[in-house]
């Protein structure tokens, strides 16, 4: 449970709280994102993520689907790719790390999808 001295982390998004109830997952998450880094050459068409073309596209149409709770892209990619990263939606105080890459493949493919219409 997240103290009363906690303070969120610079740059969190708005709601995103202290590490709390997640907090002791977030050091779990952190070496798995080390493994990654150490892993596999990278694809001409994938991000450093391993995430190709049908997954930003696919993650993007999903971030549609929040649309009804507000319509703000940057939330919701956030909200897909953190969903597709560790699995489940973030809570109030969950402030764990994406992927900067695919959060922004993802948000850039929406946009483009969004000027086609």
């Amino acid at each position: 449970m997240p103290s009363a001295h906690d303070k969120p982390a610079p740059g969190a998004l708005p709601g995103a709280g202290p590490a709390g109830w997640l907090g002791q997952d977030r050091e779990q998450d952190q070496g798995q994102d080390q493994d990654k880094d150490q892993g596999e050459g990278e694809g001409e068409d994938e991000n450093q993520d391993g995430a190709g073309p049908e997954l930003i596209e696919q993650l993007a149409r999903e971030s549609r689907q929040f649309d009804a709770t507000g319509a703000d892209p940057e939330r919701n990619c956030w909200l897909v790719v953190h969903r597709h990263h560790h699995g489940v939606l973030p809570s109030e105080y969950d402030i764990r790390e994406i992927p900067e890459d695919l959060y922004l493949a993802v948000l850039a493919a929406r946009r483009a999808s969004e000027a086609l219409r």
